[in-house]
């Protein structure tokens, strides 16, 4: 998957990434920094500070939007990865394995209960060019 999006590609290596969820109008909100981590070939990412943050908020409207990292833009789709309890606890590991050299607080924020609950899939946005 990543192999084939520069955007997303970008992400797996990156730290930071910045997502933009789609509105009921399909306008894009403001783009939010987050962090992202690939586990099987997929790109995850979770909010810090759980369901309460409006970009995650913003996802549940239309379940679309765009991350832009190393300078690509990718339109994704959002796809609830939450209730998988051993692939969180896969994505854990990838969080604690990319970004080790953060203070273990941090990183307690993005393990928690509350951003686990949050843990969403970028899968890209289907082509219409085919």
């Amino acid at each position: 998957m990543t192999a084939r999006n520069p955007a997303l590609a970008a992400a797996r290596d990156d730290d930071e990434l910045t997502i933009a969820s789609r509105r009921a109008d399909g306008s894009l909100r403001p783009a939010r920094i987050v962090w992202a981590v690939e586990h099987d070939g997929a790109l995850y990412v979770r909010s810090v500070n759980g369901p309460d943050a409006a970009w995650y908020r913003g996802t549940r409207t239309r379940h679309e939007g765009q991350v832009t990292a190393g300078g690509h833009s990718a339109d994704v789709t959002f796809v609830d990865a939450a209730d998988d309890t051993a692939l969180n606890d896969a994505i854990d590991r990838a969080y604690r394995t990319k970004y080790r050299r953060y203070a273990a607080n941090i990183l307690d924020h993005i393990t928690s209960p509350r951003a686990r609950a949050t843990t969403i899939r970028l899968v890209p946005a289907q082509s219409t060019k085919d």
